[in-house]
């Protein structure tokens, strides 16, 4: 994992996300790029399978990597940064799925989660763009970022070559409309869709 400033103007923004069957194993994952100025899809790539890894818990990216991987391989446009349903540096290892999927990738990679899986904080102001840190043994993994005036905020950790600052405004362009980015909504739309039509077991 290398830290560093995410990209400048970056024009490609990926979402990533899964949907699992409901028998934990049958999985779709779903990748949906966007153009980060006029948030228009530029390319989409869906891929059903199974879990690839037993569930345990803190190794959950282990269950997702490999088809997430190849659905970012099957896109035609190369996204700028991609942006995780999950965690990045705010993980009980340090290393969550948008860790994984940057390095493994070479993409800048932050996760944005709906709800936290380690640290504290104090709560961010009520206004759209309030953020406050999220700590872990005394070290800032994260930031709390309120998206929406009066809505509970998301929780925004880097994961490769990008930072804090730039994921959070990253986010705050792309959550015009709603509490969770675009390209987040999107790809867990794209994902549920491709459940709701029965796959065969491989």
């Amino acid at each position: 994992m290398l830290p560093g400033p995410g990209p400048e103007h970056p024009r490609a923004v990926a979402g990533l996300d899964v949907a699992y069957h409901e028998d934990g194993e049958r999985l779709a994952a779903a990748v949906v790029v966007l153009d980060a100025g006029d948030q228009r899809v530029l390319d989409t790539a869906v891929v059903r399978g199974t879990a690839a890894f037993p569930y345990v818990p803190g190794l959950f990216a282990f269950r997702e990597i490999p088809a997430l991987l190849e659905a970012v391989g099957r896109l035609s446009v190369t996204p700028d940064v991609l942006i995780c349903d999950g965690h990045g540096l705010a993980h009980p290892r340090r290393f969550g799925l948008a860790c994984h999927l940057g390095v493994l990738t070479g993409l800048p990679s932050y996760g944005v989660g709906k709800t936290p899986l380690v640290g504290t904080w104090e709560p961010p102001g009520q206004e759209r763009g309030a953020r406050s840190a999220l700590v872990d043994a005394c070290e800032t993994v994260g930031a709390v970022l309120r998206t929406r005036t009066g809505v509970k905020p998301v929780f925004v950790s880097v994961g490769h070559r990008t930072d804090l600052d730039s994921a959070c405004a990253l986010t705050l362009g792309l959550a015009s409309r709603f509490r969770l980015p675009e390209t987040t909504r999107l790809a867990d739309r794209a994902c549920r869709d491709a459940l709701a039509v029965t796959a065969p077991r491989r």
